[in-house]
């Protein structure tokens, strides 16, 4: 018996730090019972090993070294699908695409028709993936972005065409034939038979061509489809009108050639109508890739040259002429011109950019000439980042999901249960005519369909996310879609978040030295920090026109304070409960002053030169314009709004009580954020915190859905569940009405699919006629399966002209 063929994998890993990580992975990976050799190489950060496919998968190696504490770095693929028809195609070309054995996971999104595979390039390729989806019966139709926007839209073109004409040719042929069945006509049945045989068999053939093609590939792939039950459905049909022509045990009754076209007619239809919808659910990628620049003009060698953008390197010097888009992200180094950001951040009002301002590809240059240095180029820019995030969000699955995915695994064999029941009972329990069981048999295998549950849901997450990023509204995944929807309690950080982050001094209050002394030693050791509070204090030095002394053996005491020497005594500058800790006496006096400061929502920052009280300085932030609005609506959907901040109790109530905020956390260090929010978690709240993405990291990956408020272009992309790209907070509202309606759709949807499904086939089957006389004609099942695709479909799209309720305060 021959040995089976070994694999050999090369892992790309990260977190190791030194030669022990290395076998500390070696021996993680040896333990599995399979694998014949490993090699970890900590120079090089990868991991060879071979192993038996039949026995491991890569699944299994990949934990083994997680569960050593590393992780692994995996490539990334978009696929374009053709030729996929419902639900069950999607669960196809999934097993196919997880069966190589590269493949760590695979998702495949009906709506958007394409296919998200991370694999591991050292075993499995982009052609082994083409091949698996080719050997599945479908149409590979390269990576998404490799296929130009102008050959995409042609060869879905070419494809609807396609559909179009065939349904087209089967009503222009099944309409007359069906006349002739009542209509008197100068020959006998026998020849009326034989003539529909000749004119019918080359239609239906072509018109059912699609559908016959893909069952096979189905069944030689031991799977069903939908284009199985459709292809016994027409099948079924056709045959018995040959039966019926030559007397063979039908008689001429069952001579239904029309039905049989109408019936494929029908589903051509129904496939060329939901083409044709699914083509405009990803319209907001396309404008978003229909942003990218082409070409650029770069200055090399001392004369302007235009070259491909992909052609540009990071410190190309690019001109940029009026009515042009910005090729590439970067830094204005000469001229001064008006630019367009509408198209990234929906700002209606173009900023000006001069020498020094940052901009970013895509993005429009109105009136003027510009010379921009390149910071980032390709993948990397903001528009790449964002077409990425977006493509990856469309592609992903919320767990509502999976109620559908289990219905339609269980789907069709109950349906061809259901069918062969519908049969046997008329036929041989109430002994009704063939003709009639036939037609109950039909019209259950054609009204049924899946295909609505397929669409239910990835449609309306294309949709919603696409419509999220038009509104400057970056959603990372559909999960992050629907924990949003069930958001109790919003914390918000409180400063650059709920305030512009750019605190002035209010007040100087010394003790026992001049005001202008008390600033000289505060900013002396204030501009060695970078804290919005020690900015605050430096920028008032400089405009009362005081120069800072100088400072030696500068130490922080994270949140609380900072310490320098400042000619030669020791300057404290901090919060009370630092000072007090050094030592530092505060009399009633100072104590009632700071608490009135503090009352105003001011901050006060104490002073102490020689361990003796020097001052306060009092300092408070300007809330932005649509914070209190914010709140309002916040609070008007039943949501708890909390503030967290570092600043004391009563600065912070004062604050709070501005905003309208009923819940303070105050006095909270940066690093105890995350602590905060698990508490709340702990309540039983679904928490969403929304902070500036940059010192909020921890807390925004512990909270249910993280949402980092930007700053319009420099918009940290990966900081967050969802990523508001303007720096409003009424944008932060918007994004859970969105989440809201996204997921109201969804669950519309799926229980549209349901109903549809759950009232039909028994009509189809024949339980209403009994009592009601009311039974369904396959035709009629047809366009009524047609029907339901086309409206979940329809009903998605609704969301492109969806605007969030606080979007309409401010339109």
């Amino acid at each position: 018996m021959p040995e089976p063929e070994k694999k050999k994998a090369e892992l790309k890993i990260t977190g190791m730090h030194c030669a022990t990580c290395a076998v500390n992975i070696e021996e993680s990976l040896t333990k599995i019972k399979d694998v014949e050799k490993a090699q970890v190489n900590f120079g090089t950060d990868s991991a060879h090993v071979e192993f038996d496919p039949e026995k491991v998968t890569i699944h299994e190696i990949e934990k083994a070294v997680k569960d050593a504490g590393y992780d692994v770095v995996n490539q990334e693929a978009t696929i374009k699908v053709g030729g996929m028809m419902c639900a069950t195609c999607v669960e196809t070309i999934g097993a196919a695409l997880k069966n190589l054995p590269g493949v760590v996971t695979a998702t495949v999104n009906l709506g958007t028709e394409k296919a998200y595979v991370t694999y591991n390039p050292s075993l499995t390729t982009i052609t082994d993936m083409k091949k698996a989806i080719e050997d599945a019966g479908y149409q590979y139709l390269g990576i998404s972005g490799e296929m130009s926007e102008e050959a995409e839209k042609k060869a879905r073109e070419a494809d609807l065409h396609d559909k179009f004409v065939r349904f087209v040719v089967g009503f222009a042929v099944s309409i007359p034939l069906m006349a002739a069945m009542y209509v008197p006509l100068p020959v006998s049945m026998h020849e009326l038979g034989y003539i529909m045989l000749v004119i019918s068999t080359p239609v239906f053939v072509y018109v059912s061509a699609p559908i016959f093609r893909a069952a096979w590939i189905a069944l030689s792939h031991r799977t069903l489809s939908m284009d199985v039950m459709y292809a016994m459905g027409t099948g079924v049909s056709f045959v018995s009108s040959v039966m019926g022509t030559f007397s063979v045990i039908l008689t001429h009754e069952f001579m239904f050639y029309d039905t049989a076209i109408m019936l494929a007619a029908f589903l051509m239809l129904g496939r060329y109508l939901e083409g044709r919808a699914k083509g405009r659910t990803s319209d907001a990628i396309k404008k978003l890739a229909g942003l990218r620049v082409k070409s650029a003009t770069v200055i090399r060698e001392g004369a302007e040259k235009e070259i491909s953008v992909e052609d540009v390197v990071i410190g190309d010097l690019v001109i940029v002429k009026p009515g042009a888009k910005v090729p590439v992200d970067g830094i204005v180094t000469e001229g001064e011109s008006y630019v367009s950001e509408a198209m990234i951040t929906g700002e209606p009002v173009p900023p000006l950019k001069a020498k020094g301002s940052r901009v970013v590809g895509g993005t429009l240059n109105t009136n003027s000439v510009l010379t921009i240095k390149a910071e980032k180029v390709g993948k990397d820019t903001v528009l790449a980042q964002i077409i990425r995030m977006v493509e990856d969000a469309q592609g992903s699955k919320p767990p509502v999901q999976r109620i559908a995915d289990v219905a339609v695994t269980y789907f069709i064999p109950a349906v061809l249960l259901i069918a062969a029941a519908s049969f046997v009972t008329w036929y041989f329990l109430l002994h009704a005519t063939t003709l009639f069981a036939l037609t109950a048999l039909i019209s259950v295998l054609v009204v049924a369909c899946p295909c609505a549950l397929g669409l239910a849901t990835p449609t309306a997450v294309t949709v919603g996310i696409g419509r999220g990023a038009e509104l400057g509204i970056l959603i990372r995944n559909g999960e992050a879609l629907e924990v949003a929807e069930r958001v109790t309690t919003v914390v918000f950080d409180k400063t650059g978040t709920l305030t512009r982050g750019e605190p002035e001094v209010t007040d100087v209050v010394p003790s026992g030295i001049s005001p202008e002394t008390l600033l000289t030693l505060a900013a002396a050791v204030e501009k060695n920090s970078q804290h919005p509070l020690a900015v605050a204090v430096v920028k008032a030095a400089q405009d009362r026109g005081v120069t800072p002394e100088t400072a030696t053996g500068f130490d922080t005491f994270g949140g609380r304070g900072v310490m320098a020497t400042v000619l030669g005594e020791q300057v404290l500058v901090g919060n009370r409960a630092f000072l007090i800790e050094r030592s530092v006496t505060i009399s009633d006096e100072t104590g009632a002053r700071i608490t009135a400061l503090e009352e105003e929502g001011k901050t006060a920052v104490l002073v102490a030169a020689g361990g003796t009280m020097a001052g306060i300085i009092a300092i408070a932030d300007t809330l932005k314009p649509t914070t209190k609005d914010a709140m309002v609506k916040l609070q008007g959907m039943n949501i708890r709004v909390a503030m967290i901040t570092g600043d004391n109790r009563r600065t912070a109530e004062a604050i709070a009580k501005q905003i309208g905020i009923g819940t303070v956390i105050a006095d909270v260090l940066p690093q105890d954020k995350e602590a905060e929010v698990k508490a709340l978690q702990a309540k039983g709240e679904v928490v969403a915190f929304v902070g500036d993405g940059i010192n909020d990291a921890p807390a925004l990956a512990q909270a249910d859905v993280g949402i980092a408020i930007g700053s319009g272009t420099d918009v940290a992309i990966e900081s967050g569940d969802i990523v508001l790209i303007r720096d409003d907070l009424l944008d932060a509202v918007a994004a859970i009405q969105l989440s809201k309606k996204v997921m109201g759709r969804i669950k519309g949807n799926i229980f549209w699919a349901f109903a549809y499904n759950v009232a039909l086939i028994p009509v189809a089957a024949g339980v209403l006629y009994p009592s009601f006389g009311i039974t369904f004609r396959p035709e009629l099942a047809a366009l009524a399966m047609a029907a339901s695709s086309v409206t979940v479909v329809s009903l998605s799209l609704l969301l492109k002209g969806y605007i969030p309720e606080a979007k309409k305060a401010v339109s």
